[in-house]
């Protein structure tokens, strides 16, 4: 399956659960919710993730991916009112650190669901 596909049952994963749930919960509901949905579809993911991040070759911190699905895409999940450029940011940064080339933000807000799609340049890192 190639990223577009891949991200294409992603999002209507995000979809089918806001469409049953919603807005108002916590991330972590919404994080649940998901886990079942990308089941049902049959989509491998790995949820809270530890990633190191490194630099010269020495471990200078970690952060917790929310959700890798199929090792090749991360998912960065939120419960605002509105996306801003810092979860963009967010994203970005987690792409980098890992090499992972393919990331989603979805935001379970208010009206809808709001979902960013990046791709990293790994010929630029």
């Amino acid at each position: 399956m190639n990223y577009s596909e891949l991200t294409e049952k992603i999002i209507g994963c995000a979809y089918r659960v806001y469409n049953n749930m919603g807005a108002g919960f916590l991330e972590s509901v919404y994080e649940k919710c998901l886990a079942i949905e990308l089941e049902n579809v049959g989509l491998q993911a790995e949820f809270q993730t530890p990633i190191a991040v490194y630099y010269a070759d020495r471990q200078v911190g970690s952060f917790i991916a929310d959700i890798v699905v199929a090792g090749c895409v991360i998912v960065e999940l939120k419960a605002v009112r509105t996306l801003n450029p810092a979860h963009e940011v967010q994203l970005v940064n987690y792409l980098a650190a890992t090499k992972i080339p393919v990331g989603l933000l979805i935001n379970f807000g208010e009206a809808k669901v709001e979902i960013k799609r990046r791709v990293l340049d790994l010929n630029h890192l």
